[in-house]
């Protein structure tokens, strides 16, 4: 399949995470995962909910014990969006969060034991309608493998992915996607191209353990942007030690700098130097923070003078340029002139109309009676 920007997107099996379809021609889903203890419910929920209404598809859930299981059980009663539960080794805690509604288990099958617990598993996701995500990391190989390896390769992660897929396509359970994560960039990139040949399923992008919210976004952004324009990859999550929110935005940007979804305001915005007419970066930087609530699709240009500013600016939905006076557009068109003491109040104000008309047409069209059209 051929996106409106030329990337081919490789041909994968489509999976459900709950209601969320990963694979295939689905939308690349964007995830993160709470850092909140499992068993404080209402701190859980409330991450979860916050992380939904910045745009997250999918939130993962650690459980690393049966009380964890049984408070994710409330968790789950209380939240709309999937949610994946983490789980390692223990089988028991698999078997329990399948009953109590758990939209996918991240389990490595090779690490649960012996086969009749295997199998358990499995026959509970089979019953339940649960995919599995199989996820191996570079800083936990098998002890073979680092002894084989020396020191996680691409190869070695795909060997240790190869072993947990042998066992699910042993059992005839296809409905699951992989993850090969390293906090190398090079590393996890060669070692999803090589798994992305030898298989049919989807694929988690991800690069592990990624950093701060700086760094961690530009090692993120260089590997899954990789990855991401050669095709590869369903679903990703961005790894950063900071708020798992800041997790989801990234996740956003680099999916619209790649053209490959787009949510939220696209802010066009020149760096700054001595012709500009107005501060940019405190404006930029207030518009943020305002317009953190929008998910609908918008390019926003702000441009601090008449270089580049209406060449932008009749390029985005809404656009400002510096001058004497600032000229705001919008649709491309010159609009109406502002200060310098109301440019955000501006910008806002035509953003959120625009957002509204949007809407509005949108419902409309949602309400016409078949009889009405013709």
């Amino acid at each position: 399949m051929e996106s409106s920007t030329g990337i081919v997107r490789r041909k994968s099996r489509q999976i459900m995470v709950g209601n969320v379809p990963v694979g295939g021609d689905a939308p690349v889903a964007v995830q993160s995962m709470t850092n909140t203890e499992t068993t404080d419910v209402a701190a859980t929920v409330g991450q979860i909910k916050a992380l939904q209404d910045v745009g997250a598809d999918i939130v993962r859930v650690s459980i690393p014990s049966m009380d964890a299981a049984e408070a994710f059980g409330k968790i789950k009663q209380q939240v709309t969006i999937p949610l994946v539960a983490d789980i390692h080794f223990d089988y028991k805690i698999a078997l329990r969060v399948a009953e109590l509604g758990v939209d996918c288990l991240r389990i490595n099958p090779g690490n649960i034991g012996r086969e009749d617990r295997v199998r358990a598993v499995i026959d509970s996701a089979r019953d339940h309608g649960i995919p599995i995500r199989i996820g191996v990391n570079a800083g936990s190989l098998e002890k073979d493998l680092q002894k084989k390896y020396g020191e996680p390769t691409p190869d070695a992660l795909v060997e240790s992915a190869l072993r947990h897929i042998d066992i699910l396509d042993r059992l005839n359970y296809p409905e699951f996607k992989v993850s090969l994560k390293a906090s190398d960039v090079f590393m996890t990139v060669h070692a999803y191209r090589k798994l992305a040949e030898q298989i049919e399923q989807p694929l988690h992008l991800g690069i592990t353990e990624a950093g701060g919210l700086r760094s961690g976004s530009v090692k993120s952004a260089i590997g899954l942007g990789m990855l991401l324009s050669e095709g590869i990859g369903d679903t990703i999550r961005v790894s950063l030690a900071a708020d798992p929110i800041e997790e989801i935005r990234v996740g956003f940007d680099i999916l619209k700098s790649l053209r490959i979804r787009n949510k939220g305001i696209n802010l066009i915005a020149c760096p700054s130097c001595s012709r500009q007419q107005f501060d940019v970066i405190s404006t930029v930087n207030e518009l943020e923070n305002r317009l953190e609530d929008i998910l609908e699709p918008m390019d926003v240009a702000v441009i601090g003078c008449i270089v580049n500013g209406p060449g932008e600016a009749k390029s985005a939905d809404i656009g400002l340029t510096g001058g004497e006076p600032n000229l705001l557009y919008v649709d491309g068109k010159p609009h109406h002139k502002v200060d310098n003491e109301s440019l955000v109040d501006e910008l806002e104000r035509e953003i959120r109309q625009r957002i509204l008309k949007q809407q509005q047409f949108s419902h409309s069209e949602k309400i016409i009676p078949i009889k009405d059209i013709s």
